[in-house]
């Protein structure tokens, strides 16, 4: 009879040590997945650079925003994307094409960001500005065909859209691209970030490996520097427009490996 009780007592006394090495599991905050992709454009462009990325992750069952960015400052820019962050519910992936690479850089610091997609994009380290991070790779024939206005606004001339900036897509797109290029005020690529959000997100970087507007050797420098995951597409500069399955792959796939506890 006392060994009985003896042997009911020590296995009660189990039980609840186990019980109790289990509570700190449950105990944790649990991750948030991320349902939110914010998407932010780069110069010479809108929004709608966007246009065929949006519906793809949408059907993934993704909320998906594309920031318009007034291009006309770094710190402008910021505070678009910033004010579009903070409308999401829950956490968020921040993509960033081209300029927009500099703008998520900053940006991303943000507590709701849980990872950065880089897509044929600046990634300047801490106290760079784009300018920068592209100088010594040298001057792309895309840049040559810049034009800087009186007020310091920049534009594409239209050859360089067509020949240099889109060049991969159909003769049609590249007219739409031209039609909504919009005016970068130059001096912005000269800002240099107080924040390399990088350094404490994880990243992801699509290298553009036909781009004529940034040096593809940049973005490999980038991907190296980050420490991202990369991939390397056959893409003028607007990968997302010439491969946005791939690119929404790459998006995805950043939102399925990233959290915020």
């Amino acid at each position: 009879m006392y060994r009985d009780r003896l042997h009911h007592l020590i296995r009660a006394c189990f039980g609840v040590a186990l019980v109790l090495s289990v509570i700190p599991a449950f105990a944790q905050k649990p991750t948030a997945s991320v349902r939110n992709i914010v998407l932010v454009h780069g110069a010479f462009a809108d929004g709608t650079s966007w246009s065929k990325i949006i519906p793809l992750l949408e059907q993934k069952g993704y909320h998906v925003v594309a920031v318009q960015n007034p291009l006309t400052s770094l710190s402008d820019d910021v505070a678009a994307t910033k004010r579009i962050i903070a409308l999401q519910d829950g956490p968020v992936i921040l993509v960033g094409h081209s300029w927009g690479g500099a703008v998520i850089t900053q940006a991303g610091d943000d507590p709701k960001v849980a990872g950065l997609v880089y897509v044929a994009a600046y990634a300047p380290e801490l106290g760079q500005s784009a300018n920068d991070a592209s100088t010594p790779f040298g001057i792309t024939e895309g840049q040559k065909q810049i034009r800087v206005d009186s007020e310091k606004f920049a534009s594409m001339t239209p050859e360089g859209i067509h020949n240099d900036f889109a060049q991969g897509l159909p003769i049609a797109e590249r007219k739409l691209v031209l039609s909504v290029q919009g005016q970068s005020y130059g001096p912005m690529f000269s800002e240099k970030l107080t924040v390399a959000a990088w350094k404490t997100k994880p990243s992801w970087v699509v290298i553009s490996a036909d781009d004529r507007m940034l040096p593809p050797a940049m973005e490999e420098s980038a991907a190296k520097k980050l420490g991202a995951t990369a991939v390397t597409l056959q893409t003028c500069h607007l990968a997302m427009l010439q491969e946005p399955e791939k690119v929404a792959e790459v998006i995805d796939d950043a939102a399925k490996k990233s959290s915020i506890r």
